[in-house]
């Protein structure tokens, strides 16, 4: 093994984004993040305050979405988003770009979009994940955003948003990296389900990935590297998304 537990916890974005999970459900996936110590949960952003205040004094950082899922927010509106977000204690913003303006063409528009969240972001000491939605772009449109977004100090590049036609594949992660400036990392998002597929990614150049899956992952890893299982929590968070 090249790895330890740790290093595969926090690899994981745990996602709360179904539309469908209720403050229960969301409170008790906060719960679970914790217990195992994973990178982070990324909620639903009217519940990011209750998730910052949840995970303040552990090592899991509170994160939200931007112009999510389909990215066509305007510019004002994805700012106000982040602004809101840091407020509310956001850590990590995951944003979408606009895709439309993408299969445009329109760089400048994509660059300005971009960088706005980044700034705001990095000026707060918080960070960016720029979300592209490969499923719908060409190779080239994807080294193009890679560009961009190492040219503005993004801090993650991202595949998926988990509900598009399409998640992340080996392919688009390798692309990903070469393309992307050393400071830059890769985040999967959207069919990372068991282990096996999380190291997958991991071997590819991710440093992250967004799941739902965290439980059965983690207990997998665990049972892997002949530790004892963690203590079973005292509920079933359901599954769904990514």
């Amino acid at each position: 093994m090249d790895y330890t537990y740790l290093d595969i916890a926090k690899m994981i974005d745990h996602s709360l984004l179904n539309p469908t999970l209720d403050e229960k459900s969301l409170e008790q996936g906060i719960r679970l993040a914790l217990h195992y110590d994973a990178a982070s949960v990324c909620i639903m952003p009217f519940a990011l305050s209750r998730c910052a205040g949840m995970l303040k004094h552990s090592n899991v950082r509170a994160s939200t979405t931007i112009g999510f899922p389909h990215g066509g927010h305007t510019t004002a509106t994805k700012i106000a988003e982040a602004a809101q977000a840091l407020a509310d204690g956001g850590e990590e913003l995951d944003m979408v770009v606009n895709i439309s303006k993408v299969l445009s063409g329109d760089w400048d528009y994509v660059r300005q979009d971009i960088g706005a969240i980044v700034e705001l972001a990095h000026q707060a000491g918080q960070k960016v994940k720029v979300i592209f939605e490969n499923a719908y772009l060409n190779d080239g449109q994807k080294i193009r955003l890679c560009r961009i977004c190492s040219d503005v100090n993004a801090d993650w590049v991202k595949t998926s948003t988990g509900y598009a036609p399409g998640g992340a594949t080996i392919e688009d992660l390798q692309l990903m990296r070469r393309h992307s400036a050393p400071h830059v990392q890769v985040k999967a998002a959207g069919g990372v389900r068991d282990l096996d597929a999380l190291l997958r990614v991991r071997a590819a150049g991710a440093t992250r990935c967004g799941a739902t899956r965290t439980a059965e992952m983690l207990d997998e890893c665990r049972r892997r590297l002949g530790l004892d299982p963690l203590p079973r929590l005292d509920f079933v968070t359901p599954t769904g998304g990514y």
